[in-house]
């Protein structure tokens, strides 16, 4: 039986997001470890904090455990920027709609 959070589009959308990363940095070229490694650090929180905020029981650690979510998911927004500006990633896929 799944977790209740597991059946949330919102967290679904970020294990997506996580995933796809994870898959694209792992083509980085060498020289781009640290934009891989934050673009992970910042991916992999985005699905986890969702996934932690539902198990709280307050009401405002949940909704904090939620804003910490959303913060990881813009960071993924500029490094991804920055990586596709470097032609590592394609330009449609920061977020921008191909504006750099």
């Amino acid at each position: 039986m799944p977790f209740m959070f597991e059946n949330l589009e919102v967290y679904q959308k970020a294990i997506s997001l996580a995933d796809a990363i994870l898959a694209a940095t792992a083509e980085f070229p060498r020289g781009y470890y640290f934009l891989s490694d934050q673009l992970s650090r910042a991916s992999v929180p985005s699905a986890t904090n969702l996934a932690e905020g539902n198990g709280r029981f307050t009401k405002a650690d949940r909704k904090n455990f939620f804003a910490i979510a959303r913060g990881s998911a813009q960071e993924c927004v500029a490094l991804m920027v920055i990586a596709s500006r470097r032609k590592l990633m394609p330009a449609e896929t920061n977020g921008t709609n191909g504006v750099t």
